[in-house]
């Protein structure tokens, strides 16, 4: 069917209408994936730079263990996190890896807590302001111990057994390759983080 010459002619401007709407539209869903994929990327600097600085704790209370292991008096409180240290650098330095900057807080004794910014921002989009908007981000890692220490023991050879979850390990201190390892000394997990700010 041919539209008369002055149908045709109104018609336009609303194919225009409709055209312009549908590319906003598309430059608006646009904007929220920029949206998404910064949050995303803060929260993956956040849950990275948490568990980084947890592991290190874990891995040196393992150290400690291992130079206690004949005195069983002292495992208690290595399982209690004392004497683990404030590795919060490392938490920066994974966020920097992850192209954010980090504030973290150690929570002695076992667990931490760290806020990242993204050092790029969502950009420019349909959306005003977004060129100067970064994304942030929490996580907090924490330090369970799994083991469950005897309540007095023996200094010397003649070591107790530690338990450890479902296993039972009958100590060698002369054969260190025999001993746990810190992932079977204490699990590093996330805790339920908060959602993005921005």
């Amino acid at each position: 069917m041919i539209l008369p010459s002055g149908d045709a002619g109104q018609a336009f401007p609303i194919y225009i209408t409709v055209v312009a709407g549908l590319l906003f539209l598309a430059l608006a869903y646009l904007a929220v994936g920029q949206a998404t994929v910064n949050r995303s990327s803060a929260q993956t600097a956040a849950d990275a730079a948490a568990l980084a600085a947890a592991q290190k704790t874990r891995d040196q209370l393992a150290g400690i263990w291992v130079d206690d292991v004949r005195d069983p008096t002292k495992w208690q409180a290595v399982f209690a996190g004392q004497g683990g240290e404030d590795f919060c650098s490392r938490a920066g330095q994974l966020a920097g890896q992850n192209g954010a900057t980090a504030q973290c807080q150690f929570q002695p004794p076992l667990s931490y807590t760290v806020e990242v910014k993204t050092n790029k921002p969502v950009g420019d989009s349909v959306v005003p302001g977004t060129e100067n908007v970064h994304s942030t981000a929490h996580a907090t890692a924490v330090i369970e111990p799994l083991c469950k220490p005897p309540d007095a023991g023996a200094k010397g050879d003649a070591l107790p057994q530690l338990i450890c979850r479902d296993k039972v390990w009958d100590l060698k201190p002369d054969d260190p390759s025999g001993l746990p390892k810190p992932n079977d000394l204490f699990d590093v997990h996330l805790a339920d983080s908060p959602a993005n700010d921005q």
